[in-house]
């Protein structure tokens, strides 16, 4: 059981206002599951705030494998930092525009309307070709 808008924020889709970094890798290890909706009047003294059960299940097989880690929480956290700059603004120290276009990924979105596996495109191509951080 979490507060309604942590898990809100975990079960979030790409493009709404909730999205964001935990969000994401989140949902790279588990299929997040909002189970059920606990009132402030369930609890004595009541809290401020409402309350949510969710379900995290554990992929059995990741469904969009990065090949690295590191790669993955730099590209969700440079995304995630300055959310209102387009794709292209936000990774421009770290790939041109026609490298996200190959991968699929428009230059002009903001990183708040990307995919989990959008990021992991961009988190393997970085892992791909650059040797270090």
């Amino acid at each position: 059981m979490l507060q309604k808008e942590v898990v809100n924020r975990l079960a979030a889709g790409p493009g709404t206002k909730a999205y964001g970094r935990l969000t994401v890798m989140a949902q790279y290890y588990c299929k997040v599951v909002p189970v059920l909706e606990v009132p402030p009047s369930a609890f004595k003294p009541a809290p401020k705030v409402d309350s949510a059960v969710v379900r995290l299940v554990p992929h059995k097989t990741l469904p969009h494998p990065a090949t690295s880690l590191k790669w993955l929480d730099r590209v969700c956290r440079e995304g995630f930092n300055q959310r209102r700059k387009t794709v292209r603004n936000c990774y421009k120290a770290l790939m041109d525009s026609d490298t996200l276009e190959s991968l699929g990924i428009n230059p002009t979105m903001r990183p708040e309307n990307l995919t989990l596996a959008q990021f992991v495109a961009m988190a393997n191509w970085l892992d791909e070709n650059h040797n270090s951080q």
